[in-house]
């Protein structure tokens, strides 16, 4: 039998610190800390709700992050 596949290791960050920042800023700040994705998105955006293991999401309004989760 095959070996399960490893999920990609998420860095160990405190979300809340990308809250109030600058998108360009909190999107460099995510690479940095070894998330593997980053996304942006303006508020309200649709987007799929399947989890990706590594990567951020931004809400981003008027060029400052309102809200940051991770998957």
């Amino acid at each position: 039998m095959a070996p399960l596949p490893k999920p990609p290791a998420e860095p160990a960050d405190d979300l809340d610190s990308y809250v109030g920042l600058d998108g360009e800023a909190a999107e460099r700040r995510a690479r940095e800390r070894g998330w593997t994705t980053v996304r942006s998105l303006p508020p309200g955006a649709i987007i799929t709700m399947e989890y990706l293991g590594g990567r951020l999401n931004f809400t981003v309004q008027s060029g400052v992050v309102e809200r940051c989760w991770k998957g």
